[in-house]
């Protein structure tokens, strides 16, 4: 993407990741997260530059810990200008100004947060948080409502540490209208150098757990209590499996219903190894899903569609067998006793547990990856009860922690309501009602 500025007619190349950093006035939130390497920082640094030259703004770069202008991007601006050959820039001491429209940039350490240094930033338009991951609870409890000026955004950059990190909670765990966020590694920045993406690919050779964190984005994994980790995600949504291998197994579908609210009804696809076009829908009502889920019975002739009826999905399986759907729609209790009583405490362990199976089997598998998946799936923690069987945390506390449901991550699971699909599994046809389809799958 190219952003054509002032009569000078420099033209700015700029990766189109970055273009929403122009347009969606309407966001304020603007969060970039990713591994090392992904341009982030020449990302955000471009754009503010150009915006600067194009109207008088004031901007704010601020991070958790400045001791001095040198722990500031203010350098990476200094060249960046010099880069592109913005000579209406000047640099003091303390501060870059555009002499041409009156542009500001500030700096600022968060931690230092007095009353005066506060104040200084109820005029910005625009707020660069740097290190985002860095920025404690107490500092964004103080500076987000500090950015107060109408049509003002708080852009951040981060390279996630804990799953837990205050702004990535705060903003990302259950993301509201007004916030965009993207992800962007190495392998996203066409300006990345072949030697960083030679040692990145090293690293994931010799070192796969720090290639995640380092390289790939992802949090520090914190102990062994997950279930499912970023590790086994990664690995399925590299691998492709052919539509051939599984082209005589039956397609399972796994439908986790919500009714409006902030949870979204997701629905995942399964065939054998492969999991794929895995969607989510949000504000629809019972009769709307259901009506959903007929025309995808129809189009698609799933063997089974698995449905959690813990919730208002039982209302949704009540309609389709009303409607003569009994032979492919299961209903299925996360809550109820599970198959396997001597392995797994209740349904909802066991079907996770066979996913988890699924994921780190010796024969290769592959996920199509969408957005909250490797999140939803690397969310639950695992513990075992007294007779030794799988236990998950309660989806109620997934929740309070994430702040929003697992949807995306149980529609999947369902999909491994039984351990094995018999050989009889009736297909559904336009023409002739359900025939057998005579095929055998685990």
């Amino acid at each position: 993407m190219a952003k054509k500025v002032k009569e000078e007619k420099i033209r700015v190349e700029i990766q189109e990741q970055y273009a929403p950093l122009f347009n969606m006035p309407e966001v304020r939130y603007k969060l970039y997260y990713g591994g090392r390497a992904g341009g982030k920082s020449y990302g955000f640094g471009d754009a503010l530059l150009v915006l600067g030259r194009q109207g008088k703004i004031l901007i704010a770069c601020v991070r958790e810990v400045q001791n001095s202008i040198k722990d500031s991007v203010y350098k990476l601006l200094k060249d960046r200008a010099e880069y592109w050959g913005f000579d209406d820039y000047r640099f003091y001491e303390d501060r870059i100004e555009n002499i041409e429209t009156g542009s500001r940039f500030i700096f600022k350490g968060l931690q230092d947060n007095n009353a005066q240094n506060i104040k200084s930033l109820e005029g910005v338009d625009i707020c660069w948080i740097e290190e985002g991951q860095s920025i404690s609870k107490k500092s964004w409890e103080i500076l987000d409502p500090t950015i107060r000026k109408p049509g003002a955004q708080i852009w951040i950059s981060m390279n996630r540490e804990l799953e837990n990190d205050p702004i990535w909670v705060a903003l990302a765990k259950n993301p509201h209208e007004d916030t965009f966020i993207q992800k962007v590694n190495y392998t996203d920045n066409i300006y990345c150098p072949p030697e960083m993406k030679k040692i990145a690919e090293r690293v994931k050779e010799e070192d796969y757990e720090q290639w995640l964190h380092v390289w790939a984005g992802e949090p520090v994994q914190e102990g062994d209590t997950k279930l499912i980790g970023y590790k086994e995600i990664y690995k399925a949504l590299e691998t492709h499996v052919e539509n051939s291998v599984s082209v005589d197994l039956p397609l399972i579908i796994g439908v986790d219903v919500a009714r409006f609210g902030d949870d979204k009804t997701a629905v995942a696809r399964r065939i054998g190894r492969r999991a794929f076009r895995i969607r989510t829908c949000s504000k629809m009502n019972l009769v709307e899903t259901a009506n959903m889920i007929v025309n995808i019975i129809h189009e698609e002739k799933p063997a089974r569609v698995n449905i959690d009826v813990g919730g208002v999905g039982a209302g949704v399986v009540d309609i389709l067998l009303d409607r003569g759907y009994g032979s492919i729609v299961r209903p299925v209790n996360f809550g109820e006793a599970a198959q396997e009583s001597e392995r797994y405490c209740n349904r909802r362990a066991e079907m996770w547990g066979r996913l988890k199976e699924w994921l780190t089997s010796e024969l290769p598998v592959s996920l199509v990856d969408c957005e909250g998946l490797s999140e939803d799936l690397t969310a639950p923690n695992k513990k075992y009860d007294s007779l030794g069987r799988l236990l998950l945390e309660k989806k109620e506390e997934i929740k309070k922690r994430l702040g929003r449901s697992t949807d995306v991550g149980d529609a999947l699971a369902l999909t491994f309501a039984e351990k094995f699909y018999p050989s009889n599994l009736n297909v559904f046809n336009n023409d002739a009602d359900f025939v057998d389809d005579n095929v055998y799958t685990g």
